[in-house]
């Protein structure tokens, strides 16, 4: 019977598999160097380490899109991946945002593809790809470890709380707002990245003056990332076993899966397998917790009498010597339910009824050049800080909390930071949910972002003060001539005959100051840089930019 059991185990793991002979024992005891867990499970482990690569790869090398001499195809020559690509494996990115905007995205394509992949590694994304997974497996290791004795000993209503979260989540895109960009896992590593590793890299690469000054909403989101690793000092895995709610659109499908954790007879009980567990799957009395198993095989590496096998769930001797002993489990509660329902159903609505946009129009915000509708926008965007990362600027910055809760994080237009350049599309190009419209370089220089306004009270040239050009100058060199410069008569007081003549009456009555063509003008901010970059910061001329891009 023990044969037929091994036969059929398409799941055994590489530990499990390993001999005594050959020269594999250097290699197990760098392994254990390294970690037990290394040596229980390799395989896993290098793909972790793979996958961290390469989204390490893709957010900072193909997301940075400068170069000597800057061009459109900067971005497409690096992106032999996509820079959106775990983005669009996140279950929870295209599963709610298809939701909360009634409409298709491309994320849907890679939920279809994680979730087929689990039939046979159930919850694999979270186990083997997922890098947020694998940086706090590294905080584990390295920090939580420490602090074993503040651990929780009994499981209490927290166990859940990422299916908690999940109803909320669906419930409020149900209700037409979007909050997975909030608790998403990569959303949540994105955005956190962008605030820590990207501003680095921004200052560090090309200057500091490009990085935009610290908010308090870039607060929030670092608060937020950083309580995701802090999480571990309660156990191993702490978020991703309990609070991520894409794990649980996982946990959920593993009802599908075709394989199981099977305990043999030959089980000794020395309960390695319990400590091994990365994602505390197996009870104390060895059976499985089928809705955290991310079949890892740590625990079939890490049992000394090979008890540990991995079979298909319909194999006839798919029976665990423990079957017979009673399974506790702590249930959802409802209660726990029902507020989940009435938070998720009062965060939609509490959104959708307060002050709208239209009600305070000085308070709009400028979207980036391909941006949806603002309503249809808030419904696709996740927050997930791609546009921000490869916005050469950047003139692409969070929002806070001055467009309303529902706009936190989304990216806005900051003309007095940066001017959106006119050779670049890349933030149309790697939106994950098409909240910003892939558009052609082409059609972005036509695409409108705002409109430019001059304020004749501000500006030296309409007030009088001094022949001024600099807008008008920007905005040629970037090929939109949207400005154009026009004489206008000044007025000079009174002043005595004969003083001057009256070609120097004439000359001193007549300067040019620069006018916007509206037709013409897209928004895209490089006057109004220009303008507060000389005269606001560097001489101090004015107090404000004499030039405003402002919501159409």
């Amino acid at each position: 019977m023990l044969s037929e059991a091994r036969s059929a185990n398409i799941f055994v793991p590489f530990a499990a598999r390993r001999n005594s002979r050959g020269g594999r024992r250097w290699a197990l005891r760098v392994l254990e160097k390294i970690g037990p867990t290394w040596r229980c499970a390799p395989v896993r482990r290098i793909t972790q380490v793979l996958c961290l690569a390469l989204f390490g790869y893709l957010f900072f090398h193909v997301a940075w899109p400068y170069a000597a001499v800057f061009t459109e195809r900067v971005l497409q020559d690096k992106e032999w991946l996509p820079v959106e690509f775990f983005l669009w494996l996140d279950p929870l990115v295209g599963l709610s945002t298809a939701v909360a905007a009634r409409h298709w995205n491309v994320a849907l394509l890679g939920l279809g593809g994680v979730l087929l992949a689990g039939l046979l590694f159930p919850r694999g994304f979270c186990g083997y790809l997922c890098p947020l997974g694998t940086l706090i497996d590294g905080f584990d290791w390295l920090v939580g470890q420490c602090f074993t004795r503040r651990r929780p000993r009994r499981p209490g209503a927290w166990v859940h709380l990422k299916y908690y979260l999940l109803i909320v989540v669906l419930l409020g895109a149900l209700g037409g707002v979007l909050l997975s960009g909030y608790v998403a896992a990569i959303p949540v590593l994105t955005r956190g990245l962008l605030f820590t590793g990207g501003r680095l890299q921004l200052g560090l690469m090309k200057s500091w003056s490009q990085v935009p000054p610290a908010s308090g909403n870039m607060y929030l989101s670092l608060l937020l990332f950083a309580t995701v690793f802090l999480m571990g000092l309660f156990g191993k895995r702490f978020w991703c076993r309990h609070v991520c709610p894409s794990g649980a659109v996982f946990s959920i499908f593993n009802l599908l899966r075709i394989g199981e954790r099977k305990v043999e007879a030959t089980c000794i009980s020395c309960g390695k397998c319990v400590e091994s567990c990365p994602f505390d799957a197996i009870r104390e009395d060895y059976t499985t917790r089928t809705s955290d198993c991310t079949f890892c095989q740590t625990c079939g590496g890490a049992c000394p009498v090979r008890a540990i096998t991995f079979v298909t769930r319909w194999h006839r001797d798919n029976r665990t010597k423990l079957d017979d002993r009673p399974v506790t489990a702590r249930p959802l509660s409802r209660r726990g339910i029902i507020v989940s329902g009435v938070a998720g159903i009062g965060a939609a609505l509490g959104m959708r009824t307060g002050p709208t946009l239209t009600a305070r129009p000085a308070k709009r915000p400028l979207r980036p050049p391909g941006s949806v509708a603002e309503p249809e926008f808030l419904d696709r965007c996740i927050r997930c800080g791609a546009c921000f990362k490869v916005c050469p600027g950047p003139v692409l910055q969070p929002a806070g909390l001055e467009f309303g809760v529902e706009a936190l994080w989304t990216p806005v237009v900051v003309p007095s930071h940066a001017g959106c350049h006119q050779d670049c599309n890349f933030c149309t190009q790697v939106c994950p949910t098409h909240a910003i419209r892939p558009l052609s370089l082409a059609e972005k220089r036509q695409t409108r972002i705002g409109l430019a306004v001059i304020d004749a009270k501000t500006c030296l040239a309409h007030a009088g003060q001094r022949d001024c050009r600099l807008c008008f100058e920007e905005c040629t060199a970037a090929g939109y001539q949207a400005i154009e410069m026009r004489p206008i008569r000044l007025a000079l007081g009174d002043i005595p005959p004969g003083v001057l003549s009256e070609a120097e009456l004439e000359a001193m009555a007549s300067i040019e100051a620069p006018f916007v063509n509206p037709a013409a003008c897209t928004g895209c901010g490089l006057c109004e840089y220009r303008c507060h970059t000389t005269y606001t910061k560097q001489t101090h001329a004015l107090s404000d930019s004499a030039i405003r891009v402002v919501p159409t």
